[in-house]
C-alpha cells in the first residue's frame, strides 16, 4: 500500500489519478452536503426544532433560528466551492475529502465545548462518527497509488 500525500495539492489538478468510485461516493457525499446545508437554510425553523429538537420556544428561540439558517449559508458557500473544484479540478478530490473529514471531527471538538441541549439526538451528533469514519477512509484511499 503505497500512499502519496502530495496527491492532496497534485501538480496538475485536472485530472484525478486514483480509483473511479472514490470520486463517485465523493460526489453523493457532496450532495447530501448540499441537500443539508438547504434544509438548514430554507426550513422554516432551520431544522433547529424540527431535525435537532432544539427548544426554540424559549426567549431567544428566534435567535437559534437565525444561527441555523446562518450556519446552512455558511455550510452551502463551502459545499458551493467544494463541488466546483471538485468538477473543474477532480485531482483536488484528496483536499475535498480531507476538507470534508475536518469538518465531523471540529464538530466533535466544538461539542466538547460545549454541548447542545435536545430532545433527541440530532442527525449531525448521530452520524458524526460515521461521516467521520467514511470520508477519512476515502481520504486515504484517495492518496493510495
Amino acid at each position: 500500500m503505497n500512499i502519496d500525500v502530495k496527491k492532496i495539492l497534485p501538480k496538475d489538478p485536472s485530472t484525478y489519478k486514483g480509483h473511479k468510485s472514490i470520486r463517485i461516493i465523493t460526489a453523493l457525499y457532496l450532495l447530501i452536503v448540499v441537500i443539508r446545508s438547504c434544509i438548514h437554510i430554507f426550513a422554516s425553523d432551520g431544522g433547529a426544532n424540527s431535525i435537532a429538537g432544539i427548544d426554540v420556544s424559549v426567549e431567544g428561540g428566534d435567535n437559534i433560528i437565525a444561527i441555523f439558517h446562518q450556519w446552512g449559508a455558511i455550510q452551502l458557500i463551502l459545499a458551493g466551492l467544494l463541488v466546483v473544484l471538485f468538477f473543474r479540478y477532480p485531482g483536488f478530490t484528496p483536499l475535498i475529502l480531507l476538507t470534508m473529514a475536518l469538518e465531523p471531527l471540529m464538530r466533535f471538538v466544538a461539542s466538547r465545548v460545549m454541548a447542545v441541549t435536545s430532545t433527541r439526538t440530532p442527525p449531525g451528533a448521530a452520524l458524526n462518527g460515521v461521516a467521520f469514519v467514511i470520508v477519512a477512509c476515502l481520504f486515504v484511499a484517495s492518496l493510495m497509488n
